[in-house]
Protein backbone atom coordinates (compact mmCIF):
# COMPACT_ATOMS: atom_id res chain seq x y z
CA UNK A 1 0.00 0.00 0.00
CA UNK A 2 1.42 3.16 -0.45
CA UNK A 3 -1.35 5.26 -1.15
CA UNK A 4 -1.55 6.81 2.86
CA UNK A 5 -5.39 7.83 2.27
CA UNK A 6 -5.72 4.09 2.76
CA UNK A 7 -4.04 3.98 6.03
CA UNK A 8 -7.20 3.74 9.34
CA UNK A 9 -4.83 5.73 11.19
CA UNK A 10 -4.38 8.84 8.30
CA UNK A 11 -8.07 8.48 8.15
CA UNK A 12 -8.54 9.00 11.90
CA UNK A 13 -5.83 11.68 12.35
CA UNK A 14 -7.60 13.72 9.37
CA UNK A 15 -10.79 13.36 11.22
CA UNK A 16 -9.18 14.64 14.14
CA UNK A 17 -7.86 17.32 12.89
CA UNK A 18 -11.38 18.44 11.43
CA UNK A 19 -12.65 18.29 14.96
CA UNK A 20 -10.61 20.18 16.68
CA UNK A 21 -10.69 22.98 13.85
CA UNK A 22 -14.68 22.71 14.47
CA UNK A 23 -14.26 23.11 17.95
CA UNK A 24 -11.05 25.48 18.11
CA UNK A 25 -14.11 27.77 15.85
CA UNK A 26 -15.64 28.71 19.10
CA UNK A 27 -12.69 30.56 20.66
CA UNK A 28 -12.15 33.64 21.87
CA UNK A 29 -10.50 36.00 19.11
CA UNK A 30 -7.93 36.72 21.79
CA UNK A 31 -6.74 32.84 21.56
CA UNK A 32 -6.55 32.64 17.45
CA UNK A 33 -2.33 33.27 17.76
CA UNK A 34 -2.53 30.89 20.87
CA UNK A 35 -4.55 28.13 21.51
CA UNK A 36 -6.06 27.76 18.79
CA UNK A 37 -3.13 28.24 16.43
CA UNK A 38 -1.16 25.52 18.71
CA UNK A 39 -4.18 23.04 18.75
CA UNK A 40 -4.64 23.34 15.12
CA UNK A 41 -1.05 22.99 14.15
CA UNK A 42 -0.40 20.05 16.82
CA UNK A 43 -3.34 18.34 15.48
CA UNK A 44 -2.31 18.86 11.43
CA UNK A 45 1.25 17.97 11.84
CA UNK A 46 -0.07 14.34 13.09
CA UNK A 47 -1.92 13.81 9.86
CA UNK A 48 0.62 15.98 7.58
CA UNK A 49 3.48 13.60 8.73
CA UNK A 50 1.99 10.46 7.67
CA UNK A 51 2.19 10.98 4.44
CA UNK A 52 5.61 12.62 4.61
CA UNK A 53 6.88 9.62 5.76
CA UNK A 54 5.42 7.78 3.10
CA UNK A 55 7.10 10.01 0.42
CA UNK A 56 10.66 9.11 1.88
CA UNK A 57 12.66 6.16 1.36
CA UNK A 58 12.22 2.86 3.77
CA UNK A 59 10.91 2.24 7.05
CA UNK A 60 13.21 3.58 8.88
CA UNK A 61 12.30 7.26 7.21
CA UNK A 62 8.58 6.31 7.74
CA UNK A 63 9.12 5.13 11.06
CA UNK A 64 10.48 8.26 12.13
CA UNK A 65 7.84 10.33 10.57
CA UNK A 66 5.42 8.48 12.45
CA UNK A 67 7.69 9.18 15.58
CA UNK A 68 6.93 12.95 15.15
CA UNK A 69 3.37 12.41 14.25
CA UNK A 70 3.22 10.86 17.56
CA UNK A 71 5.10 13.49 19.51
CA UNK A 72 2.49 15.93 17.82
CA UNK A 73 -0.38 13.75 19.30
CA UNK A 74 1.15 14.02 22.50
CA UNK A 75 1.50 18.11 22.18
CA UNK A 76 -2.37 18.26 20.94
CA UNK A 77 -3.43 15.95 23.89
CA UNK A 78 -2.06 18.78 26.62
CA UNK A 79 -3.48 21.56 24.49
CA UNK A 80 -7.16 19.83 24.54
CA UNK A 81 -6.21 19.57 28.47
CA UNK A 82 -5.75 23.33 28.62
CA UNK A 83 -8.69 24.40 26.35
CA UNK A 84 -10.87 22.12 28.63
CA UNK A 85 -9.41 23.53 31.60
CA UNK A 86 -9.98 27.08 30.57
CA UNK A 87 -13.63 25.96 30.14
CA UNK A 88 -13.43 26.53 26.30
CA UNK A 89 -14.64 22.84 25.45
CA UNK A 90 -16.88 21.54 27.44
CA UNK A 91 -16.09 18.28 29.37
CA UNK A 92 -17.99 16.14 26.53
CA UNK A 93 -16.11 17.52 24.12
CA UNK A 94 -13.17 17.25 25.79
CA UNK A 95 -13.42 13.60 26.56
CA UNK A 96 -14.10 12.36 22.99
CA UNK A 97 -11.24 13.95 21.58
CA UNK A 98 -8.74 13.07 24.08
CA UNK A 99 -10.29 9.12 23.74
CA UNK A 100 -9.75 9.96 19.67
CA UNK A 101 -5.93 11.39 20.21
CA UNK A 102 -5.49 8.16 22.46
CA UNK A 103 -6.81 5.57 19.83
CA UNK A 104 -4.37 7.71 16.76
CA UNK A 105 -1.49 7.36 19.69
CA UNK A 106 -2.34 3.68 19.97
CA UNK A 107 -2.08 3.21 16.32
CA UNK A 108 0.63 5.04 15.48
CA UNK A 109 2.41 3.50 18.38
CA UNK A 110 1.18 -0.09 16.79
CA UNK A 111 2.92 1.31 12.99
CA UNK A 112 5.81 2.09 14.86
CA UNK A 113 6.61 -0.78 16.55
CA UNK A 114 5.87 -3.17 13.72
CA UNK A 115 8.14 -0.67 10.87
CA UNK A 116 10.68 -1.29 13.52
CA UNK A 117 10.76 -4.79 14.00
CA UNK A 118 11.18 -4.60 9.97
CA UNK A 119 14.04 -2.48 9.75
CA UNK A 120 15.88 -4.41 12.60
CA UNK A 121 15.52 -7.60 10.12
CA UNK A 122 16.41 -6.15 7.35
CA UNK A 123 20.03 -4.88 9.12
CA UNK A 124 20.25 -7.78 10.62
CA UNK A 125 19.83 -9.79 7.23
CA UNK A 126 22.77 -7.48 5.56
CA UNK A 127 24.96 -7.73 8.70
CA UNK A 128 24.82 -11.32 8.97
CA UNK A 129 24.82 -12.20 5.07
Amino acid sequence: MRDFTELKVWVKAHQLTLAVYRVTSTFPAAQLHGLTSQARRSCASIAANIPEGFGRNGNVELSRFFQIAMGSASELEYHLLLAHDLHLIKSSEYECLAENVLEVKQMLASFIKRLNARAFRTENLTTNS
